[in-house]
């Protein structure tokens, strides 16, 4: 469900944002606007049907799987590109930042998260508006940010922003022990120029950051490894309607990814290149009818200490949609291939459909079904030791069906409900095993199956009336995501470990006139890990905001009943925290 921002008059660059989809694609999303978060994993905790994995603290790895998927098959989207991680496919969320996204979009057809970047926002007769904030508490943690944008011209603004993460991660868990090793010390920096032409628009981005952290390990095998991380990259997208029949639209990126891992087994540098040329062409037939046809080229390079990879990659596909009164179709097949250089090619015909149907006024039945295929990783296929170069790829099939009903109540009252039950299988799930030749040596095989099924219920209360707002979110998942790999094996049939069976949150905000308050409440249980069931664990969260014009004074209450839980065995997540923070806007 989405939640809305309350903003000054906005600019004419506002508009709906860009994307690389491919044109008429498959899709079925949820979006949440930012607000009150402190970083990514806080905000994407609030959806449903999602695993966030966090080992701890700002400095922790944080990534995101999707209805029992897993992170490598969950692609992460900035501005409408794809964020690329060659190595391992896990795209760590703590190096994004939040600061300058708006909204966040799930895609349940797509499996896909998407981060958009908030528009430039003038005010009347300016030609420049920015924020500087800062924020600070607990664990010795400071979180500086600034911003600025500029109105160039009537078509063109520009945004300029820095900002870091400074924590020294020194929270206690059970008994009383600290953790230590877990600081981090991250600077963020980006450019964004965004503009108008005629029939489109188009949006430039550089984008930069550098860290250097602890990787303390678990509790049972603590370590004093230390990495750092320097990432950067330069992307653009643009759509334009050339006419009536014809629009174009067009992504590309180049990137440079560099971790360092310092350890007392010995040091290990990765360094990874990227090159990405995205074009959809969409056809508008008839009133009713579209046609669009994609391709899309990929280049990714990987250097490092233990083995050298590259990989060329290729998309091609056509999709075609119709949409009447009552009655919308969207269909379209996918050809995905990759051809490592002095390796195999892998590849697959993917197809996918998506139905939706109008009941009644504000009801609305809604399906899809597509074959979702990630090809593996080069950790998986080429780390000496332990990878397999003769991995086939995973193949998964994804389904979905749900009622939408969304109503104005009266002047003032607002509810959108909806309900979906979904099934996916997974076949040819990598997992490690002993080696034929050497049972003391393990390497990863194609012998994993997962299902997945379950569903997802979320609603939504609204009310506005003068200077009083106030909305009720409620999200809830059932997933029942078990190991369907060998019924001689003793996790046959159980869940796969860390997933929830039961997840929910319930939201509820609100705002009268400079006054914000907002409680937060997260649960998750039925979880396993390697040696049964885990402990279930839920989380309630405070804050509150009062404005002066532009200077706001915020107070953010995490974890306010001390919880100490865990997402991954081993890794602890800070307990009672307390952050506060001052922001001014012009």
């Amino acid at each position: 469900m989405a939640t809305s921002l309350t903003a000054a008059t906005p600019d004419t660059l506002a508009c709906a944002v860009v994307t690389a989809d491919k044109g008429v694609v498959v899709s079925r999303t949820d979006a949440f606007s930012f607000k009150n978060v402190l970083s990514v994993p806080d905000a994407l905790q609030r959806f449903s049907g999602l695993y966030v994995s966090d080992l701890g603290g700002y400095s922790g790895l944080k990534t995101v799987s999707l209805r029992g998927m897993g992170s490598a098959h969950t692609s992460i989207y900035v501005d409408g590109v794809r964020v690329g991680n060659v190595q391992s496919g896990q795209t760590d969320l703590g190096l994004l930042g939040l600061e300058n996204f708006d909204l966040v979009k799930v895609d349940y057809a797509q499996n896909s998260v998407q981060f958009s970047a908030a528009r430039p926002v003038f005010a009347p007769g300016s030609n420049v508006a920015g924020k500087f904030s800062v924020k600070g508490g607990s664990y010795n943690t400071l979180l500086p940010y600034g911003r600025v944008d500029w109105r160039l011209n009537n078509k063109i603004s520009m945004s300029v922003n820095l900002s870091g993460t400074f924590s020294q991660g020194n929270f206690p868990y059970a008994d009383s022990l600290k953790r230590s090793g877990n600081d981090i010390s991250l600077v963020r920096a980006g450019v964004d120029f965004f503009g108008l032409m005629d029939g489109g628009q188009w949006h430039l981005k550089a984008f930069a950051n550098g860290s250097d952290r602890g990787t303390p390990g678990s509790t049972s095998w603590p370590s004093t490894d230390r990495q750092k991380d320097k990432n950067a990259y330069v992307q653009g997208t643009m759509n334009k309607r050339f006419s009536p029949l014809y629009e174009l639209l067009l992504s590309g990126k180049v990137s440079y990814d560099d971790l360092a891992y310092m350890s007392s087994y010995g040091n290990s540098d990765y360094d990874q290149r990227e090159g990405q040329l995205n074009s959809s062409h969409i056809f508008t037939l008839t009133d009713w009818w579209k046609v669009s046809v994609a391709a899309d080229v990929q280049y990714d390079k990987l250097k490092s200490d233990n083995y050298d990879a590259k990989r060329f990659g290729y998309v091609a596909s056509l999709g075609t949609a119709v949409a009447f009164d009552k009655f919308s179709a969207d269909a379209a097949l996918e050809y995905d291939g990759a051809k490592d250089i002095d390796h195999k090619n892998r590849s697959c015909m993917s197809p996918s459909l998506s139905l939706r149907y109008e009941l009644l006024r504000g009801l609305d039945l809604v399906t899809f079904g597509r074959r979702a295929y990630r090809i593996p990783m080069f950790n998986e296929l080429y780390y000496a030791g332990y990878g397999n170069p003769d991995l086939k790829a995973e193949d998964a099939w994804l389904t979905d069906a749900g009622l939408q009903y969304h109503k104005a109540l009266d002047g003032n009252w607002t509810l959108g409900a909806k309900v979906d039950v979904f099934y996916n299988f997974l076949k040819n799930k990598i997992v490690s095993a002993p080696s034929t030749t050497n049972s003391a040596v393990w390497l990863p095989y194609n012998v994993g199956k997962v299902r997945s099924s379950g569903a997802d219920l979320s609603a939504e209360l609204a009310y506005m009336s003068g200077d009083w707002k106030t909305s009720f979110i409620a999200n809830y998942s059932y997933q029942n995501a078990t190991d369907r790999s060998d019924s001689k094996s003793a996790t046959y049939g159980q869940q796969i470990p860390y997933i929830a069976r039961h997840t929910m949150s319930l939201v509820a905000d609100g705002m009268w006139r400079t006054w914000e308050a907002e409680a937060v409440w997260n649960y998750r249980g039925g979880r396993r890990d390697s040696t049964g069931n885990m402990p279930d664990w839920n989380t309630l969260d405070l804050n509150l905001t009062k404005t002066f014009g532009g200077l706001s004074l915020s107070v953010y209450l995490r974890n306010i009943t001390n919880q100490h839980y865990e997402l991954s065995t081993g890794y602890p997540l800070p307990g009672f925290a307390v952050l506060a923070g001052i922001a001014y806007r012009f």
